[in-house]
């Protein structure tokens, strides 16, 4: 049965006609692997590309396409410097590369290296269920192993849906607002991931989970107060620690028992929850219902910038009087005016802030990378906008969150000018999706500050033929981004 799809709506069992009977891993050393541990190993192991419908390929496409152009767009970034002259350190055996420059280094850091461009524009994709991440923070990790595996088109493709339901259902499980970061789903579900790609099953797969979740809690303090530059790095260190877990993993090392339901385990951080039913024999696969993000800033801006767009030039930036956002909970976050959300001062706490997205909405009919340069944050226009706007809750808001993200925007002008705006989707939300050719216009918008038109094009025709490549290396190799003979110019 290990070729076989699982998918249990309790931890630990399996329903009454269901072929498969959990046992119990007894690992090396004596331990026992809880029931929770159990069941994703189980699910990891047995999933095969051919249980994957066509929809579910298709969306692990469009997501891995989404998330590479987000890579290109950052490489310039500070932070991706940083960690790129990290990796550039080390050496792996086997190697695996660095995107932009195909410098070698070990898996670990690749993923890292890669990871934080890949983040760093608060441009790829998300989830929300009972609290809420980037499940495409793991494509850092799968890639990485792939390059390194040399694995195929397929076994990348089998690995990164299976991340995204590990890193999903954690997000529809586990409460918000418990003090600890998303990172952590992260690191669990990179582990899931690039231990598929190592062909990793049954002890071995356990341990490679028990060894992403115990070392790894990282706190949500990250992203409280004046936000730094680790912001866009907490979740590529956890798929630099999900491949790590892996490798130690395969090469034999034992993960601690009980690492979930323990006295001291992930339960007791997270509190009790247990898997809901894996994507598999008619249950949807989670990377079908993640939401492509339209614009550069923080899930929750992504409706308020799209009503603030329909506002723009309707009411003179120097003649608003009042700004009036209406959203669901997340307004809470914004009930102490002393909240840096009111004053950012850094890129990263721009890019979070509703008013400052809303207000720069108003002020460029748009949200870019230029949106969030110093020289717009410092703009004193937007200062003094933000002292003219209220955030404000509405309870059936919150009661319709999350199937709905609602948001209605009032500005008040002089002499009366009122106008209003409201919406209950932003554009790339599931129920609203871009389509394949706004993808492609994403990915080309991004890439081509470092890559020239045909090698964009190349890219693109490679990565949607995913499935067909024996060597994930043939997608990878193209992104180089020095010019290179046959090279069109960058536009």
């Amino acid at each position: 049965m290990q070729n076989e799809i699982m998918s249990s709506s309790r931890a630990g069992s399996c329903p009454s006609d269901s072929p498969f009977k959990i046992q119990h891993l007894s690992l090396a050393g004596g331990s026992t692997m809880d029931s929770m541990i159990e069941q994703l190993s189980e699910y990891a192991s047995g999933l095969r590309y051919e249980a994957l419908p066509r929809e579910a390929v298709h969306e692990c496409k469009r997501r891995l396409i989404d998330t590479l152009g987000c890579a290109t767009g950052a490489f310039d970034a500070r932070p991706v410097e940083i960690a790129r002259d990290i990796a550039q350190r080390a050496v792996g055996n086997p190697p695996a590369r660095i995107l932009g420059t195909q410098e070698p280094t070990t898996p670990e850091l690749a993923a890292f290296a890669n990871g934080v461009a890949m983040r760093y524009l608060d441009f790829n994709d998300a989830t929300f269920g009972k609290s809420a991440g980037h499940p495409s923070d793991i494509f850092a990790a799968v890639i990485a192993a792939a390059d390194a595996a040399r694995a195929d088109g397929r076994t990348l493709i089998t690995a990164a849906t299976l991340a995204y339901e590990v890193f999903c259902n954690l997000a529809e499980n586990v409460m918000r607002d418990q003090g600890w970061d998303h990172s952590v789903y992260g690191v669990i579900a990179s582990a899931v991931g690039a231990a598929k790609v190592f062909g990793l099953k049954g002890e071995q797969m356990a341990n490679a989970i028990a060894l992403a979740v115990i070392p790894n809690m990282a706190l949500e303090q990250t992203r409280t107060g004046e936000l730094s530059m680790w912001k866009g790095c907490a979740a590529p260190n956890a798929a630099r620690n999900g491949v790590f877990a892996a490798e130690l993993a395969r090469e034999g090392l034992t993960g601690p028992g009980e690492a979930v339901e323990g006295k001291w385990g992930l339960w007791r951080a997270l509190g009790q929850f247990r898997w809901q039913p894996f994507g598999g024999r008619g249950v949807p696969f989670r990377i079908t219902g993640t939401h492509i993000k339209y614009f550069p800033a923080v899930i929750h801006a992504q409706t308020p910038i799209t009503v603030a767009l329909e506002l723009h030039g309707k009411v003179a930036a120097d003649e608003i009087e009042a700004i009036a956002i209406d959203t669901y909970w997340v307004a809470e976050r914004y009930a102490d005016r002393r909240n840096a959300l009111w004053r950012p001062a850094t890129r990263e706490t721009a890019d979070h802030s509703i008013p400052y997205c809303v207000i720069a909405a108003f002020l460029d009919g748009g949200i870019t990378e230029a949106s969030f340069s110093n020289e717009r944050i410092a703009d004193p226009r937007i200062a003094r906008l933000l002292e003219r706007t209220t955030m404000r809750e509405d309870p059936a808001y919150t009661k319709a969150h999350p199937d709905e993200w609602r948001c209605r925007i009032e500005l008040a002008g002089r002499g009366g000018n009122k106008q209003v705006a409201e919406a209950r989707h932003f554009k790339g939300h599931a129920k609203r999706p871009l389509s394949d050719e706004e993808i492609e216009k994403k990915f080309q918008g991004l890439a081509r500050k470092v890559l020239p038109p045909g090698r964009i094009r190349g890219i693109l025709r490679k990565a949607w033929a995913l499935d067909e490549l024996p060597d994930v290396g043939e997608l990878l190799a193209l992104f180089d981004y020095r010019l290179q003979p046959g090279d069109e110019v960058t536009e």
